[in-house]
């Protein structure tokens, strides 16, 4: 049995609360029971969850799990595009939905049979069952759940997980971050995330702790970009959180209610961070502000958690050491190999991988004491007219230290020095921010020119990831001519 499912009935006390009901380990044990059982016997192949957060995601999940039958989640922040790919792609035959009029008009669009639709009311959320008329799906022997990653062009591609390593991931986190079930975990991320489906909902149960599970629109969150802050900043407080997971931009945001006396969070004793790379100098002011922040790598195929910060191991700037069931090694070019719950494969694509080391696509080190430290994306290196590689993240970073600059992106292909494109928080600091970057900076790594851009990158205007990585290839066409403008003017 999934030691998760046995956790439901292992433990007692309150097991999921959205701020308003709270629902107990036993009461929910007989619920996934009873929805898993109605999952087999009307023969879903493969589930699809298109809600919010609410202890009913976290029911469907879980029943699917009991039921052995594969899980698909279903991004909020997917376009109607995206989702339909999704959806026949994995093969999902049963969509259960709070927008279900939404979700109607986008498979009626693309030509799906809707063959039923039944109305539902379950943990104080109403929700719409979709049984979809769909094929099905090539997928590895032994996938429990398909994550899909948003990827930067084209359509997204499905992670094929099995339980065994999803679960595997989850204990190796509950190790790190030492959860017990006095913890009281407060979830400000979709669940449709892996990152936070298994930190979110796994990781409690297996300690016995409360899972609170609130809309997003609770924790300031609308849509995949536009953020509250002074919202979430009272959601953490409010729930008396000791545990969340934080993007970089959200860390930013807690850091600067906190550093005002805004909102006071005494009871957090772990906030994990992730997604993108985080600057020394956000990681520095938390600490000051006794902020408890530990981040963290990992990615889809690999299960979602590599390496972790924790109490007892931390070091600011590196990335955490590999958890237990990690082993990594790394290619001639210094990119990050893997092996540890490595994904069984791509949704409808033969895998290529068996057994070994997942090719990561970052670049990194291991320091003497153990502790992963990331360089960049092995694609996004690029070779200056000297001949020398660059990660523009490392540039970057070095860039995003200072406290006038909020973003930077950098670029320098074949030419002799980078220019950068700075979203500002300050803009009478950027050029003494520059200088200050190059002087620690090799020369061919330094910024030559830099211009300011129209407006911020997010995940609206199609400049950000939702986890907070920059998409360079949007970025690019919006600033080439100004780029190459400026090496011009200098040549």
């Amino acid at each position: 049995m999934s030691t998760v499912i046995s956790a439901l009935s292992r433990h007692s006390g309150i097991a999921f609360s959205d701020g308003e009901n709270a629902y107990g380990y036993a009461e929910f044990s007989v619920a996934v029971k009873s929805f898993s059982a109605k999952l087999r016997n009307e023969r879903v192949r493969v589930v699809g969850i298109a809600m919010d957060n609410s202890p009913l995601w976290a029911l469907i999940d879980l029943a699917a799990i009991e039921a052995g039958i594969v899980c698909v989640p279903l991004p909020g922040f997917f376009s109607p595009a995206q989702l339909i790919h999704v959806i026949r792609d994995s093969g999902v035959d049963l969509i259960l939905t709070d927008r279900a009029d939404d979700f109607c008009a986008i498979l009626q669009g693309a030509g799906f049979g809707i063959l039923g639709r039944r109305e539902g009311d379950r943990f104080g959320r109403k929700h719409s069952e979709l049984r979809v008329e769909n094929r099905p799906a090539e997928l590895p022997a032994g996938t429990a759940k398909v994550t899909y990653t948003s990827g930067t062009t084209g359509n997204p591609k499905g992670v094929c997980l099995s339980m065994e390593s999803i679960e595997q991931v989850a204990r190796s986190l509950l190790d790190a971050s030492r959860a017990d079930s006095q913890d009281r975990y407060l979830s400000v991320l979709p669940l449709s995330t892996l990152l936070e489906n298994i930190g979110g909902i796994y990781v409690p149960l297996l300690a016995g702790a409360c899972c609170n599970l609130p809309s997003l629109s609770k924790v300031g969150l609308e849509g995949a970009a536009k953020l509250d802050p002074l919202k979430m900043g009272k959601a953490l407080a409010d729930f008396r959180a000791t545990c969340a997971i934080l993007t970089p931009q959200l860390l930013q945001a807690i850091c600067a209610l906190v550093g005002k006396g805004h909102v006071f969070l005494p009871e957090m004793r772990f906030l994990a961070v992730g997604g993108a790379p985080v600057s020394i100098r956000l990681l520095e002011i938390a600490g000051k502000l006794g902020l408890p922040v530990h981040e963290g790598y990992g990615l889809s195929e690999c299960a979602s958690v590599l390496c972790l910060n924790t109490e007892r191991e931390n070091r600011p700037g590196s990335v955490g050491k590999p958890l237990p069931h990690v082993q990594l090694k790394f290619a001639d070019d210094g990119e990050i190999l893997a092996k540890g719950a490595v994904m069984l494969g791509y949704c409808g694509q033969p895998s290529e991988f068996r057994e070994g080391f997942w090719p990561t696509g970052d670049t990194g080190f291991l320091d003497e004491d153990g502790y992963l430290h990331l360089t960049g994306r092995k694609k996004n290196i690029f070779i200056t007219s000297f001949g020398r590689n660059v990660a523009p993240e490392w540039v970057e970073r070095e860039l995003t230290h200072h406290a006038a600059i909020m973003q930077a992106v950098v670029f320098g292909e074949g030419r002799p020095w980078s220019v950068a494109v700075i979203v500002p928080r300050d803009p009478g600091g950027i050029a003494a921010a520059v200088q200050e970057a190059n002087e620690v900076l090799p020369d061919y790594a330094r910024v030559g020119k830099w211009l300011v851009a129209d407006a911020p990158f997010l995940p609206d205007n199609g400049l950000l990831t939702a986890n907070g990585r920059l998409r360079r290839d949007a970025i690019w066409p919006i600033y080439r001519e100004k780029i190459e403008a400026l090496y011009e003017e200098k040549a």
